[in-house]
Parts: structure tokens; sequence; C-alpha cells
């Protein structure tokens, strides 16, 4: 449901989520380059760690508020990495035993978001050249 508190919160994980996802980069680029994906690399699977440690929580000791919630799922993961989403959804999908959308949505995702991505770069290279 939407509300002002939810929005706040949103807005507050999320600029929150930003800066860490900020920091990783400087960090990352300082360390090590930038020849590789490695920021990228590190918040997907940090972002995935942190949602799954959250669902495993909240499954242990109780749903947070909604607020808190959307400030740390949808705010401060959501902007950090949205890579966490997916793969809740997909482990969401495994443990209901449903394999046929779990095969559709991770090849799908993974296949047609790549995929758009080109044709919009196609696209816009195109349109613009």
């Amino acid at each position: 449901m939407f509300t002002w508190l939810t929005c706040l919160s949103v807005a507050a994980g999320g600029a929150i989520g930003a800066i860490l996802r900020y920091g990783v980069n400087v960090a990352t680029a300082t360390l090590w380059g930038m020849n590789f994906p490695i920021a990228t690399m590190i918040v997907n699977i940090l972002g995935s760690f942190i949602l799954g440690a959250c669902v495993g929580l909240f499954a242990h000791y109780g749903q947070p508020s909604a607020a808190m919630r959307t400030f740390l799922v949808t705010g401060m993961l959501g902007a950090f990495t949205t890579f966490s989403t997916f793969s809740l959804d997909n482990v969401t999908l495994f443990e209901r035993a449903q394999y046929g959308a779990l095969a559709f949505y991770l090849i799908g995702s993974i296949v047609l978001g790549i995929g758009a991505f080109f044709l919009a770069l196609i696209l816009v290279r195109t349109l613009t050249s």
C-alpha cells in the first residue's frame, strides 16, 4: 500500500544504497582498475547475501514493519543492486518447486535483458549516427 512513510523509507534507503554502491565503485577502481566489472560483481554478490540474510532473519524473528522492509529491501538494496531481488525471485521459485517457471524466469531474464540492452544500444547508435 502506498503511504508517504513508505515513500520516505524507500527514498532514505535508496540514498544510502546509492552511496554505498558509489563507494564500492570508487574502492574497486582504486584497488584493481576498471578492466573488469568487479564492482558490479561485488555488489551483486554482496546484495544477494544481504537479502538472503534479511529473508532468513525475517522468517526466524518475524517481519519488520512495512517501512523498515521497504527501507532495507526496496530502497537500500534496490539502489545498491537489483540483482539481489532477482536472486530472491529465483530462490522463491525453486523452493516452491516451480522449476519450469524458474527456468523461464532465469533464462528469460538474462537472455532477454541482455538482448534488450543490445537492441536499445543498436537503436540509439543507428538513430544518432
